[in-house]
């Protein structure tokens, strides 16, 4: 399904939908939904990760003022480790979209499948290249996860998570394996659980 940067899109009330945070090992996974408003286009609007942290910061601004409705929704850890990050990415994205406070008459999710919705919706891989909503959606969701990450170098010190945003960096698994997980940490993702398991052991073998 291509479809261009175009805010004709936006005519029929399309809201944008995508996430942030299904690859890290720790923090939750955050995603938005956007209806953006044809008679006030954003300049700019790109995938947020083509995009600087500034520019990312300032449109974040811009969407928020200039949406027709906008929602930050998400799921936490342990929800991620109770239902997989799958099915926890599909009910934060759920969440989104219900979160808005005027109902879409479609919803374009980025990537290959669409959560259960009560609006038609329709997947767009690499939407956020391609449709204005789905980019306004990833940089609400990317600037606001990496805010919180951001927030946890001073809760979580020596992980390094402000700078690698909880992604299995070789900084982080170091430290992971030194330090053992913290309660933001994804007990179900492989690097993690092994980390729990050492800590165990260890802790075994002092009783």
């Amino acid at each position: 399904m291509q479809i261009g940067l175009d805010f004709n899109l936006v005519e029929d009330l399309v809201a944008g939908v995508d996430e942030v945070g299904r690859g890290p090992l720790c923090g939750a996974v955050v995603t938005a939904a956007v209806i953006l408003d044809p008679a006030r286009p954003i300049l700019g609007l790109n995938d947020s990760k083509k995009l600087t942290e500034a520019r990312r910061e300032a449109l974040f601004d811009e969407i928020c003022e200039k949406a027709l409705s906008f929602c930050i929704a998400r799921a936490e850890v342990d929800e991620i480790d109770r239902l997989n990050i799958l099915h926890a990415t599909m009910l934060a994205m759920q969440r989104a979209v219900e979160g808005l406070h005027i109902t879409p008459k479609l919803a374009l999710i980025d990537g290959n499948r669409c959560p259960k919705l009560a609006v038609p919706a329709s997947p767009v891989v690499k939407g956020d290249s391609q449709v204005p909503a789905i980019a306004a959606a990833s940089i609400l969701a990317k600037v606001t996860r990496d805010r919180e990450m951001s927030a946890f170098e001073l809760i979580y010190p020596g992980y390094g998570i402000g700078g690698h945003k909880g992604y299995p960096t070789p900084v982080h698994l170091e430290a992971l394996a030194r330090l053992g997980p913290t309660p933001i940490h994804r007990r179900s993702f492989a690097p993690v659980r092994a980390a729990w398991d050492a800590r165990e052991g260890v802790t075994d073998s002092l009783i």
